[in-house]
């Protein structure tokens, strides 16, 4: 029994799990001081959603949040969520890329790096932990959580020494779902620490509810280190609030020796900061919902759903994708639902219950998962489903990133005739995001607009502001009404409706896009003669990348959209015939 240190997520997991990861940077450093004075174990702050989301959305650099809180946190450990061969990104970056990134990283203020694989496979760690101790970083090996008939707490703690053989610091168990029980993390703890002997974090969500009952089973286990996150930013899919656990632990063998009032007044700081954020606030992410305990889907994923359906306009369908999301993951394997096998598994499910059959439309990176290029999966996939994909192929058996030639150099040549590197993280900036990068580091991105709720309505002013009703007054008959409209697109990759490019009806040969996202790229010209089946055009939405295949042969007479477009589901990207 032991005093217990607390690490603060939010900065990092509580924002990103309560509003798509929006906070800005100017509303982090006027209280990074004073988190500076607690005595945090670590601080959040870097790692996850934050890097896509500051390029894609805010208008920020990464690169320049990560120094700007090191500037004023002095004394707490700055630590990141590093998603190990796919380090902030959707995919495997080869090698080079890996250990620059952690090389750069922790010369730019990052202390300790949590490293985790979604699918707990070793040999996708192993360089950036390599990598990391090496800058003399603190290493925190991560076991993503779950529940499945095949992960038990043998598995758990076999996993665990495989990290302790890689000379992590720590472990964290990372429940990202909020599945983890009172009796389970006693359970697990207790053996983890018996068994392996390394200090244990335990990181949780509040989505199920139980993660305040399990935090203190696990303080009885003899866990060291609690994630919580402050009140304002707390519950729901995020972390238990810090003052709530400080003050149950107080007077207790597991006091965290904090300074409550001084928690409390930051605390207040955040209560303003929250109000800035209302309007983008969906009230699914902060509600307890138990049907996690079925579904799974984790607290940045949830919220994410929504808006991914509101930007498909089917949120009548959200109950059926919770159902078609277990089925899914049973066919996949039962990878634990964390960034990226949740988007995996989440898009495939979205498009089966949109698609009306189930695999009709089969994403790259679904198909890459399938493939073994993420790795090996806990359980063997459905036998038809693998058929499907690999046809005469067969699956990747080596360590994934072998396949991956180095590409640094190569990615450093194109940034530097895009013209686009004013420092060496510029090129990593591109290296991850290659296609929205060089609008961001050509100063030609525009910061999303940002309203907050109170102000946000406004009498016919049509001002659209993400996730809020805008109010309109209406003369039916010479009687005036007034009506609030909302407009969709509040998520992690929530375009403005007025953004994209509309339907152009009655064309002949038409080849629309089955989904609202981004025209990630065009296969063909006009003029160029097309097979039924040829992919024509690659749709970004929900992180994934999707082929469209043009459904009849043809000559390319038009195309109405340009890379980079954004485009509505049933809009028309080109003319066939």
């Amino acid at each position: 029994m032991t005093q217990v240190a607390i690490t603060d997520t939010t900065l990092r997991d509580a924002h990103q799990s309560l509003i798509a990861t929006r906070m800005r940077t100017r509303d982090m450093l006027p209280i990074a001081e004073k988190l500076d004075s607690v005595g945090f174990f670590s601080l959040e702050v870097w790692g996850g959603a934050t890097f896509d989301v500051c390029i894609r959305f805010l208008n920020e650099d990464p690169w320049d949040r990560l120094r700007s809180l090191a500037e004023e946190i002095r004394e707490t450990p700055l630590q990141m969520l590093l998603r190990g061969q796919n380090i902030v990104g959707y995919r495997h970056y080869p090698d080079d890329i890996v250990i620059k990134f952690v090389e750069k990283s922790a010369e730019n203020g990052i202390d300790i790096f949590r490293v985790f694989d979604a699918v707990n496979d070793i040999r996708n760690m192993e360089v950036a932990i390599s990598a990391a101790k090496k800058t003399g970083a603190h290493v925190q090996g991560t076991i993503s959580y779950t529940i499945s008939p095949v992960h038990t707490i043998e598995t758990f703690v076999a996993f665990a020494r495989e990290l302790a053989s890689l000379d992590c610091d720590s472990i964290c168990i990372k429940d990202m779902a909020g599945l983890i029980s009172p009796h389970a993390a006693y359970d697990l703890i207790k053996t983890l620490k018996d068994e392996v002997g390394l200090p244990i974090d335990l990181h949780s969500h509040s989505t199920s509810g139980m993660a305040p009952m399990s935090y203190l089973a696990a303080c009885e286990a003899g866990v060291d280190i609690l994630d919580t996150a402050f009140s304002p930013f707390a519950g729901g899919t995020s972390q238990p609030p810090t003052e709530t656990v400080v003050a149950g632990l107080y007077g207790t063998p597991y006091d965290t020796g904090l300074d409550l009032a001084l928690l409390t007044e930051i605390k207040e700081y955040f209560d303003g900061v929250k109000e800035k954020y209302m309007g983008i606030l969906d009230p699914v992410s902060e509600k307890i919902d138990t049907s996690v305990l079925i579904h799974q889907i984790p607290g940045g994923m949830l919220s994410n759903l929504v808006s991914q359906l509101k930007e498909q306009n089917a949120m009548d369908r959200y109950g059926d994708v919770l159902r078609e999301m277990p089925k899914v993951r049973e066919d996949l394997g039962y990878p634990p639902l964390v960034t990226p096998t949740s988007q995996i598994v989440g898009t495939q499910a979205v498009l089966n219950v949109m698609m009306g059959e189930r695999y009709k439309v089969i994403p790259k990176e679904v198909r890459d998962y399938v493939r073994g290029i993420y790795g090996r999966p806990p359980a063997p996939i459905n036998k038809q489903l693998l058929a499907k994909v690999l046809g005469d192929d067969t699956a990747v058996t080596c360590r994934p990133a072998d396949l991956l030639p180095p590409e640094l150099e190569m990615r450093t040549k194109e940034a530097e005739e895009l013209g686009i590197v004013r420092k060496e993280e510029d090129i990593l900036t591109y290296a991850i995001y290659p296609q929205i990068a060089p609008k961001f580091l050509r100063g030609e991105a525009e910061e999303e607009t940002l309203q907050p709720a109170a102000t946000a309505a406004t009498s016919g002013s049509g001002v659209h502001a993400h996730g809020m009703f805008n109010k309109f007054k209406v003369v039916v008959d010479g009687e005036a009404f007034v009506v609030e409209v909302e407009p969709t697109g509040t998520g992690e990759m929530a375009v403005a409706a007025g953004d994209a490019k509309p339907a152009h009806a009655s064309v002949e040969g038409g080849i629309s896009s089955n989904m609202h996202g981004m025209v990630l790229g065009l296969k063909v010209s006009k003029g160029d003669a097309v097979e039924e089946g040829d992919v024509v055009a690659v749709i970004e939405a929900m992180k994934m990348e999707n082929n469209i295949h043009s459904p009849h042969s043809g000559i390319v007479r038009e195309i109405f959209v340009s890379e980079g477009d954004t485009v509505g589901a049933g809009a028309n990207l080109m003319s066939v015939y």
